[in-house]
């Protein structure tokens, strides 16, 4: 049976659109780079204004990923409670540190999609924010043998 766009999951139609951005092999690999320190950097960011935000954004993101696969949703659970580890240890060099991260891998996606030679999935969909880290985790579950 052949599952065509009108019966794809909506977990599968997302990714699906937001790989259709993400074709070109080194836009590819800067994504596998650049996205997690966005995400870590980003958190990192709200983690240096209040804690308490940040844990209103990370249950925030992780109900919009149950929303798309509760598999993925475990994963990136994982994922973030890796980063907000880090994001303690380093303590009050947490801001420093998310912002010089942030710059620099934002200039590394512009420079993927320059090679793509198309725009960022984010100018046409605002979901592509949060749909980017569970792209890459599909991916590794995909090659694991993993559902989703």
């Amino acid at each position: 049976m052949n599952i065509g766009p009108a019966s794809e999951r909506r977990v599968d139609e997302l990714l699906r659109r937001y790989g259709e951005f993400h074709r070109h092999p080194v836009n590819k690999a800067i994504h596998w780079v650049c996205v997690p320190l966005i995400v870590w950097s980003v958190l990192g960011m709200i983690w240096a204004a209040s804690p308490v935000a940040a844990y209103i954004a990370i249950g925030a993101a992780i109900a919009f990923y149950l929303w798309m696969s509760p598999p993925l949703a475990l994963g990136m659970l994982a994922v973030i409670a890796a980063m907000v580890w880090t994001l303690a240890m380093l303590g009050a060099r947490a801001l420093v540190v998310s912002i010089a991260i942030f710059v620099i891998a934002w200039i590394g996606q512009f420079v993927g999609h320059l090679m793509e030679g198309r725009k960022p999935a984010f100018l046409e969909d605002v979901r592509s924010f949060l749909a980017a880290p569970a792209w890459l985790l599909a991916d590794l579950y995909r090659r694991l043998g993993i559902r989703y």
